[in-house]
């Protein structure tokens, strides 16, 4: 049944926990972008620089792996692939409210793991219509 639940449940809990626990010492008067950009650490580059990589650019990375392996998920046609859609579904909704009501939400980090979530809702759907469609042509054959 654990196949059933999406995937990126996990980023949007990570920065649910990041957020509104203050896990990484953010200011709550100061927003989330503060305990987001917080460096985890950094990488000298070939072109003198250093890279930081911060604490949204984890959670945004982890998101991307696992949005990949959602969609693979969603080419499924087994029957828990709808429950997978509909949970998936619920995901966005409550990403969308948390963007569009809660300020420490607002921020682009967020805002691109709604997207993330789209993603999986529209491409589920897709391609079970898809699918399903292909099993209809089929079938009258």
């Amino acid at each position: 049944m654990w196949i059933a639940v999406p995937l990126l449940v996990v980023p949007w809990l990570l920065y649910n926990v990041v957020v509104l626990t203050g896990l990484m010492g953010g200011d709550p008067t100061l927003g989330a972008d503060p305990a987001l950009r917080q460096a985890v650490f950094s990488l000298p580059m070939a072109s003198g620089v250093r890279w930081s990589v911060g604490v949204g650019d984890m959670v945004l990375f982890l998101g991307l792996i696992f949005l990949f392996f959602e969609l693979l998920k969603s080419t499924s046609s087994q029957k828990v692939a709808i429950i997978n859609h509909a949970l998936s579904m619920i995901l966005f909704v409550v990403c969308l409210v948390q963007f569009l009501l809660i300020p420490s939400f607002a921020t682009s980090t967020f805002f691109l793991i709604t997207i993330m979530v789209m993603l999986d809702v529209l491409a589920g759907f897709i391609v079970t219509i898809i699918a399903a469609r292909k099993d209809l042509d089929f079938s009258g054959a």
